[in-house]
């Protein structure tokens, strides 16, 4: 009987503690599904410029007459693509004479040749000395010989090691002669044509466009909450104009006084070339969401 009296006295403490358990339960349900239905907080509307992700004046490694300009204002380019020459007869001779003298092999087949000779020769005299048909001095005339057909070796293949460096560095000055694209891009302009003498001045002027640099400066208000990772919509200028997704990727330490306002850099995808660069736009950035690295 006191065994069934201790446990009729548990049940109505453990069924307390399920009630608390079901309601702290419900409570959390709640909280979680409250967090996923609250909307994103969004920043007002600001202006924003849209840029090339990079800006490059092409210029020459070497002065030299301009050959061929392969590409003009508004044609696209790929990375490595060839765009400018410069004159290069004189290179070109040059390159074909240090690989001539690098395939040359004549004479370090000839040393070759005498260490074999020469070899041959002091082992012969050595048999002959041991016999006494010939004098000491003749066994070192022979050792001599060899010692410098070995020497003449070396400096036989000494020098065809130089010379197939001489023509690497003619092929690397020729290289120099021929520009090629640093990026894929457009033509922003041309600015020197074939004839025209390349020194110090830049040939052309390329912009890459993909990704698309958006250059926004935000308030105060909003110092310490724009992040780098956030994300942003903005809408380009112009009537009927879709928005596009960007992604803070620096944000200004230094804030201008004057003006009251911080610099942030968002970077956009801009993958078909659909958008222009250069335009006003407007952005709205998400504070609420960070992506992931």
């Amino acid at each position: 009987m006191d065994r069934v009296s201790e446990i009729e006295d548990v049940r109505p403490v453990q069924q307390c503690r399920l009630r608390r358990l079901g309601a702290m339960s419900r409570l959390t349900v709640g909280v979680i599904l409250c967090a996923l239905t609250v909307p994103p907080v969004w920043a007002a509307e600001m202006a924003c410029v849209i840029k090339p992700f990079a800006e490059i004046s092409i210029g020459t490694p070497v002065e030299g007459l301009i050959q061929t300009v392969s590409v003009d204002r508004g044609d696209w380019v790929t990375k490595g693509q060839v765009i400018v020459t410069l004159e290069s007869s004189l290179e070109e001779a040059t390159g074909m004479l240090a690989k001539a003298k690098a395939e040359a092999e004549a004479v370090l087949k000839s040393s070759q040749v005498k260490v074999g000779f020469s070899s041959r020769k002091l082992e012969r005299a050595m048999d002959l000395f041991k016999t006494n048909a010939i004098a000491q001095h003749d066994v070192d005339e022979a050792q001599t010989g060899k010692a410098l057909a070995e020497m003449s070796y070396q400096e036989a293949s000494e020098n065809k090691r130089l010379a197939e460096l001489e023509w690497h560095r003619a092929m690397a000055a020729l290289s120099l002669r021929t520009i090629r694209s640093p990026i894929n891009g457009v033509v922003v302009d041309r600015l020197l044509s074939p004839g025209e003498l390349a020194r110090q001045t830049p040939v052309m002027k390329l912009a890459q466009v993909d990704p698309l640099r958006v250059e926004v400066y935000a308030p105060l208000s909003l110092l310490g909450k724009l992040k780098t990772g956030m994300r942003a919509d903005v809408r380009p200028e112009g009537k009927g104009q879709p928005v596009h997704h960007a992604k803070i990727m620096v944000v200004n330490k230094v804030v201008d006084s004057a003006s009251g306002t911080f610099g942030v850099r968002l970077e956009m995808p801009n993958p078909n070339n659909a958008i222009a660069a250069g335009l006003a736009c407007t952005v709205e950035f998400r504070l609420s969401s960070v992506e992931n690295p």
